[in-house]
């Protein structure tokens, strides 16, 4: 049986991207200037806040892939309040506690990333880019509690603010209301 070129195409274009949605060029536009902004915005404030209190650690290397769902995806579950905020804040937390309580990394990092997920599951707050945080704060060597608070709570805060802001103001609901 002989396919035709055009099946082909179609048929594995699906590795290739071809499972996602298209997006017009506004939409496309209104995401990433609204990445740009809001991270401007989180890093200033966070460079501040940190500059202010005498920490050098004012960012976390994952707000971008979290900016990448609060303003392109702001209808997604994982992009709402609780998963930013939540999510991002635990896996630090729990990335600190096994970079104290596991000593070899190979074995810390899956275990940082493995209970990050399993947090996020029993606190509804799934955040892919969370579980990041954890692996970060790991290879980072990072000791101090004070990590999840600051930069990884404020940052996710000021993200949050920032999205909810920007989303609003073009005209896309941020964040998700529950139906009533």
């Amino acid at each position: 049986m002989k396919r035709s070129l055009k099946y082909l195409v179609k048929h594995y274009s699906f590795y290739l991207g071809g499972d996602q949605p298209p997006v017009n060029w506004a939409e496309r536009l209104r995401s990433v200037a609204g990445a740009f902004l809001g991270l401007l915005t989180v890093f200033v404030i966070a460079k501040y806040l940190g500059e202010r209190s005498g920490i050098d650690e004012w960012l976390m290397a994952s707000l971008g892939a979290s900016a990448l769902l609060v303003f392109a995806l702001p209808g997604s579950p994982m992009a709402q309040p609780w998963a930013v905020i939540a999510g991002n804040t635990l896996s630090a937390l729990i990335g600190i506690s096994c970079f104290h309580l596991i000593g070899e990394p190979l074995l810390a990092l899956p275990m940082a990333a493995a209970f990050s997920i399993l947090g996020m599951f029993i606190l509804r707050c799934l955040h892919p880019p969370a579980a990041a945080v954890s692996l970060i704060v790991v290879l980072g060597h990072v000791g101090n509690y004070r990590y999840a608070l600051f930069p990884v709570m404020i940052d996710s805060i000021l993200l949050i603010l920032a999205g909810a802001a920007y989303s609003n103001l073009t005209g896309k609901p941020y964040p998700n209301r529950p139906a009533i």
